[in-house]
């Protein structure tokens, strides 16, 4: 695979932690596990590194710590090299934020700047964490290239539906005209349907985000949405690129829920997992699954490391996960470390890393509102 030196890639791997507070407590939306043995943050960092994209920036913010743990020197996505690589970039202090953080993407982007200034690339690819897609980059690339255009904002067509939050994260619903030229953007707006939701992606020429990032430091303006998107968006050339193939957005406990589940389809795991375009992540030296002679699994991901006696049916199950004999586990996401006692019977649980669910429990919880235990807990 050619290397692109042309192209930086920048990953958000905080912006929308308090969407997922549960989970994000000790640990960044970035570094959230995913699908038995994955990471967020391995979908957009497989997705520059399948498109040749070498030299990539990880913005963080705070509780890092598993992040730098999992990405460590960037060698298991090939991206430990001595010509651009992988860059984990520190949150900073404001004078005039009471919580002494950036609070947007442009205000993120005014601390990092001089690591993107000091890059040779002509285009920056920014992306977020809180998306689960396969995305080729070379064609949308070639597409803002070819057009001239100033930002290209990949997006995706599905079904967006109005529903009371009770979390802050925000859908961007885009209008486009007929030759895919940008016309407007609505947060969370009031309606339900088939709609072109925002994946949080897009391709900036460096210059013109160096003017944006420059304009918005003097104006005091840090929100891409509403400052570009929604007030400026005539004065540059914007056009959209159309993500065809699956995406699924981490925004609750419940899309959370129910994007681990979705893989238990096997087009939607072809579809994230296609040929030719691995998603690469952290190997871990596990033994393989060891199943006792009791062991009873249907439609399930079972990681490596895991030891199971008893039954697992439609359920997720991370490394090391331990299914004593007699327990049942049905419609679960158990990550890293969780040990199931025996006789015990759970139903629509997600479970933290290195959680004990006690012999003879009982959890029938609802698919729609699953259980969650934090880390370290016990049920």
């Amino acid at each position: 695979m050619s290397v692109n030196f042309n192209v930086l890639g920048l990953i958000f791997a905080s912006l929308h932690d308090s969407s997922l507070r549960e989970m994000t407590e000790l640990r960044t939306m970035g570094s959230v596990p995913f699908g038995g043995r994955y990471r967020l943050i391995d979908f957009p960092l497989s997705n520059f590194v399948n498109s040749g994209i070498s030299e990539v920036g990880v913005i963080t913010k705070h509780n890092y710590g598993s992040l730098l743990d999992h990405i460590g020197s960037g060698r298991d996505w090939d991206l430990a090299r001595k010509r651009g690589g992988i860059h984990i970039l520190p949150p900073y202090s404001r004078t005039d934020n009471r919580e002494g953080m950036y609070t947007s993407r442009l205000d993120a982007l005014k601390n990092v700047w001089s690591y993107v200034d000091h890059s040779k690339a002509k285009y920056v690819i920014l992306s977020n964490a809180n998306f689960v897609a396969t995305i080729d980059f070379d064609p949308i690339l070639e597409q803002h290239i070819s057009t001239g255009s100033d930002i290209t904002l990949v997006y995706g067509t599905g079904y967006y539906e109005k529903e009371k939050r009770t979390h802050p994260a925000k859908n961007t619903v885009l209008e486009f005209d007929n030759e895919n030229y940008f016309v407007s953007a609505m947060v969370d707006p009031d309606f339900s349907g088939e709609c072109k939701i925002w994946l949080e992606t897009m391709i900036v020429s460096k210059n013109v985000l160096s003017n944006i990032v420059s304009s918005a430091s003097s104006s005091g303006i840090y929100s891409f949405t509403k400052s570009i998107l929604q007030t400026s968006g005539h004065v540059y050339k914007i056009m959209g690129y159309e993500h065809k193939d699956v995406f699924m957005r981490i925004d609750s406990m419940q899309s959370f829920y129910k994007a681990n589940m979705a893989l238990l389809d096997a087009d939607t795991r072809n579809a994230l997992f296609p040929k030719g375009r691995p998603v690469f992540t952290k190997v871990g030296d596990n033994a393989p699954v060891h199943y006792g002679i009791d062991a009873k699994v249907k439609n399930s991901l079972i990681a490596d490391g895991c030891i199971i006696e008893g039954t697992v049916e439609n359920s997720i199950l991370f490394r090391g996960v331990r299914v004593a004999k007699g327990a049942v586990v049905k419609n679960c996401v158990l990550m890293q470390g969780t040990i199931v006692g025996a006789d015990s019977d759970i139903n629509a649980m997600i479970t933290d890393k290195n959680v004990e669910v006690q012999e003879n429990a009982v959890h029938t919880c609802s698919v729609q509102h699953p259980l969650f235990i934090g880390k370290g807990g016990k049920a």
